[in-house]
């Protein structure tokens, strides 16, 4: 496996540890479609929540949040429609993201609510 698969697999990890510690429970992680993939997918009390998963190992190439484009959150709303459609109805529906940057410093979660 190469070094930034490795990387995103363990970020993906720590957002799921992340989200465990807040009370959600994990439904799905790396669910694929033809349209694409959702990193995680969570509920958290009657909310169903899509995460994208960002993670860097430093600041070189900016925040890992600025990789989430309106192209991707467009994206993102789509395969939000189609774990639904795939996994039956559902209350409520948000999309999160949570970056992760791993570096000498140490590792930095940070969850960011209802992106789109």
């Amino acid at each position: 496996m190469a070094r930034k698969d490795v990387l995103g697999r363990s970020g993906e990890q720590l957002a799921a540890d992340h989200l465990l510690g807040l009370g959600y429970t994990i439904l799905d992680r790396n669910w694929r479609c033809p349209i694409g993939e959702i990193d995680l997918v969570a509920r958290c009390g009657s909310t169903t929540v899509v995460v994208e998963v960002k993670t860097r190992s430093g600041r070189g190439y900016g925040h890992p949040l600025d990789a989430i484009t309106p192209m991707k959150l467009a994206r993102l709303r789509r395969l939000a429609g189609a774990w639904v459609a795939e996994n039956g109805p559902v209350e409520r529906v948000r999309i999160d993201a949570i970056a992760v940057v791993a570096d000498r410093d140490g590792v930095a979660v940070e969850h960011v609510r209802q992106v789109c």
